[in-house]
């Protein structure tokens, strides 16, 4: 894929998608659900991020809930999204705890993949629920890696098995790199600026050390790449013209 600047190529090309999913038709649910709900609420699984044309780690869950609140079993509940991902499966009835599962594999273009799950209410209308997830581009895995290797230990609060994070112990909190209501404001000449000499660089903690001498050019293109990748609220470019599909 090519990048024009930072991060305008991958959003040109999956920024918006829209159309029916490639399915194997033996993968729709048998079970016609009868029930109708008034609310579908997503449980888990959105906003992953994941390599294009994978399978997302987690499942996503959706509950269907009645006008009370109530979880709703048997409730018939579908999901669609661009023409190249797949879902398994692409249908079905809500289990006893009113929620309905699906693996998703996302296509092969890089960017911000738009899925509608929907159900239908008593009146026969339909209720939708939107849910977007993340492929990344060549470019964005490398800058994920990069992110995992330096950057994590300190922007990340939780902890993993791998990884004992440091955020507890910073007097000044960094923002993580899904913060788009910090992040996106910035250029991306600032955040190069602020990745190559630190946090002074633009006024900001000297907690933040400079990495100009650890990562290369193109390394830190590549982790700008994937901070604007992951924003949320999603980055918009300036001056960017967003083709649709």
């Amino acid at each position: 894929m090519r990048y024009l600047g930072i991060s305008t190529g991958f959003l040109s090309l999956g920024l918006v998608f829209s159309g029916c999913a490639r399915n194997p038709a033996s993968k729709v649910a048998a079970n016609n659900g009868t029930a109708k709900g008034s609310a579908l609420v997503e449980v888990s699984g959105g906003k992953q991020a994941a390599e294009a044309a994978t399978t997302l780690p987690q499942p996503l869950i959706v509950q269907v809930n009645d006008d009370q609140g109530n979880a709703v079993q048997g409730a018939m509940v579908s999901i669609r999204g661009p023409r190249d991902t797949i879902f398994d499966p692409p249908a079905g009835a809500t289990d006893a705890s009113g929620q309905f599962t699906t693996n998703i594999s996302l296509g092969g273009a890089a960017g911000r993949y738009q899925l509608t799950v929907s159900t239908l209410n008593k009146q026969g209308q339909p209720v939708e629920l939107h849910v977007e997830e993340i492929a990344l581009g060549y470019e964005e895995i490398l800058g994920r890696e990069l992110s995992e290797r330096h950057c994590e230990r300190c922007h990340d609060p939780e902890s993993t098995p791998e990884r004992l994070s440091n955020y507890d112990n910073l007097a000044v909190k960094p923002h993580t790199f899904n913060d788009g209501g910090t992040l996106n404001p910035m250029s991306d000449l600032d955040l190069r600026a602020i990745i190559e000499h630190g946090g002074p660089a633009l006024n900001k903690s000297p907690l933040m050390p400079p990495y100009g001498y650890t990562l290369s050019p193109a390394e830190i293109h590549a982790l700008i790449s994937y901070i604007r990748m992951i924003s949320d609220p999603p980055y918009r470019p300036p001056g960017t013209l967003y083709a649709q599909q």
